[in-house]
């Protein structure tokens, strides 16, 4: 059975400030969604990525607007991401939502590990887990063992995973959207965008014991008033007992790479700092789940991440990766 959550819990959770976050980057953020439907549809369905407030994101003041028949907050049990979902079941000339709220966001660094790990939690085991687009068998089983079987901690082996993603992978601006994270492609291949990158250092890691999973998120504008539609990006976390998790964007270091003409030599000092490090221009959408059901259950079979709204009519999925035909998005950023 889907639960909406309730009214009480969301302002607990999510509408009021959790914390302040001082010296971080500050502003709103406005998502505007339009679906192209025939005029007499009577199911037309959508869901949209809800960010939640944590140690580095504050998320406040959300606003929810549009003409459609019913909205609500869901959590997606097996992941716990939440969803804006709103629906439209009486004929409508124009389906229009929009999600707007307030973010601040501080930078990240965790990159003081402990000299001794603790035994592993159980819970983070489902980290481990080879899945059809995270495998950690065949070519990727055999990288991560000729790279870490040297190495007995998590942290040390999550590095020499990270450096080789770093050195073995490259941007590839032709790319649709953030790519679709088929890990052994982009193996093959060696290239590709964010959701690729980051999907081969999950693989490679789980395959060498480091418990990983993906981030989806959305770059915040560096000017005061910003389009930040096409901001989307993905990065990783990887899990050290007794520390917690820890961000990895290998993505980044090659996007800096690709734009600044730099070999490994030359951005050393970027591959340092996105190991254990993010900057304070993104917020997180979803984390982790691949190939899952959001909450409520589509229909047009599992999807294979969360991070873009995601739209049905009739029972039949409208293009979603950096969508701009029957399923439009518009993003805007104001710095507060």
């Amino acid at each position: 059975m889907f639960t909406r959550m309730s009214w009480a819990l969301l302002c607990a959770l999510l509408i009021f400030p959790c914390s302040s976050m001082a010296g971080g980057r500050s502003g709103e953020v406005a998502l505007a969604v339009t679906i192209a439907a025939p005029d007499d549809s009577r199911d037309v369905r959508v869901w949209i990525p809800y960010p939640v407030s944590d140690n580095v994101q504050d998320i406040s003041h959300v606003r929810i607007s549009g003409n459609f028949s019913q909205s609500g907050i869901y959590r997606e049990k097996e992941t716990g991401n939440l969803a804006l979902y709103a629906e439209w079941t009486t004929p409508t000339k124009d389906r229009a939502i929009t999600l707007t709220f307030d973010a601040t966001v501080k930078e990240l660094m965790k990159k003081d590990f402990p000299a001794v790990e603790s035994a592993m939690p159980v819970e983070i085991n489902e980290y481990l887990k080879s899945t059809a687009f995270i495998p950690t068998d065949g070519k990727v089983r055999e990288i991560a063992l000729g790279i870490t079987n040297d190495r007995q901690k998590i942290s040390e082996k999550a590095r020499a995973v990270y450096q080789w993603v770093v050195e073995n992978t490259v941007r590839d601006p032709d790319v649709k959207g953030c790519g679709t994270g088929e890990v052994e492609k982009v193996i093959a291949k060696k290239g590709g965008k964010c959701a690729d990158i980051s999907s081969v250092f999950v693989s490679v890691a789980r395959a060498a014991g480091v418990p990983a999973r993906e981030v989806f998120g959305l770059r915040l504008g560096k000017k005061d008033e910003e389009d930040m539609t096409g901001g989307y990006h993905c990065w990783a976390e990887f899990y050290v007992p007794g520390y917690g998790w820890v961000p990895a964007d290998a993505a980044d270091v090659r996007k800096i790479m690709l734009a600044d003409k730099l070999d490994i030599n030359g951005a050393q000092d970027k591959i340092d700092y996105y190991f254990g490090g993010v900057d304070p221009y993104r917020i997180a959408l979803a984390r982790g789940g691949r190939g899952y059901y959001l909450n409520p259950r589509q229909n047009d079979g599992p999807l294979n991440y969360f991070m873009y709204p995601y739209a049905e009519v009739n029972g039949k999925s409208l293009e979603w990766l950096a969508a701009q035909s029957d399923l439009k998005y518009k993003i805007r950023f104001k710095a507060h």
